[in-house]
């Protein structure tokens, strides 16, 4: 077993696992642009090791899977920055996620809302505990998801299933996820370590090669997430009124006024 800690990420190596955990317990996980620095080294040198046949991805503690984008992080942004650093960054680094060669496995511990939920829809099956919520809450705040939620959450789930979930920013819960295909399995919270473990060991017991084959197969299927229109929205919207309306109403614990421009 090996293990190594970077920027907010921890990577273990167990065999032919290995187990990718975002580790800011006490910020629900959120991302930062290092943990997406982090990440995107992490899944290059899982994606040049041969013996790696699964990756598990999932996050420390039991409230959060991921809460999404670090508002703190890109707030102060400037606008050109915003599309430049934050969401191109993530953009590139979720691809490389979905591409990898090896099949993934997200494990929601806890809620996955926003980039949280865009880090789980970019894996390729993602099991839930029975207490998990999901949500896209950016329109709450003024924007839109900026990481490939539009395209990949009305994939498995439908274009009126996403357009609810990303219109509304309604948090829904896993049992309803699941039947709306955003969930591939939902567990007893007790048993996710154990049913994910069981699965992760399934697949890496099959020829690898095989595996990996059948996976590009089945994502040449999928219409490629349209990066550059959604991160020239994204990164629009991050700076109207009624964003920084959405940022001060977040932080201030109100409800938003919203005024349309």
């Amino acid at each position: 077993m090996s293990s190594a800690n970077v920027a907010g990420l921890r990577v273990q190596i167990e065999g032919p696992i290995a187990t990718i955990t975002l580790d800011r317990p006490e910020k629900l996980n959120a991302v930062t642009p290092e943990m997406l620095e982090g990440l995107d080294a992490g899944l290059a040198s899982i994606e040049a090791d041969d013996d790696i046949r699964v990756v598990v991805l999932t996050g420390a503690g039991d409230r959060a899977f991921c809460a999404g984008a670090d508002i703190n992080a890109w707030a102060s942004l400037a606008p050109i920055d915003m599309w430049r650093r934050w969401v191109r960054s993530g953009h590139r680094v979720l691809d490389r996620l979905e591409g990898l060669r090896q099949p993934t496995i997200a494990a929601l511990n806890g809620i996955a809302y926003g980039g949280g939920l865009e880090l789980a829809l970019a894996c390729d099956l993602r099991i839930a505990a029975d207490t998990v919520k999901i949500a896209a809450p950016e329109v709450g705040i003024g924007t839109i998801p900026g990481w490939g939620m539009t395209t990949r959450l009305a994939v498995v789930a439908g274009p009126a299933r996403a357009k609810q979930l990303i219109l509304s920013g309604q948090p829904v819960d896993a049992p309803r996820a699941e039947a709306w295909g955003v969930l591939s399995e939902v567990v007893p919270a007790a048993e996710l370590r154990e049913a994910t473990r069981q699965i992760a060991d399934r697949i890496a017991a099959q020829a690898p090669v095989a595996v990996q084959v059948a996976k590009q197969l089945i994502d040449g299927l999928r219409p490629r997430v349209p990066a550059s229109l959604e991160s020239l929205g994204s990164g629009l919207t991050a700076f109207t009124d009624d964003a920084h309306e959405g940022l001060a109403s977040f932080r201030a614990r109100r409800p938003p006024r919203f005024g349309g421009s």
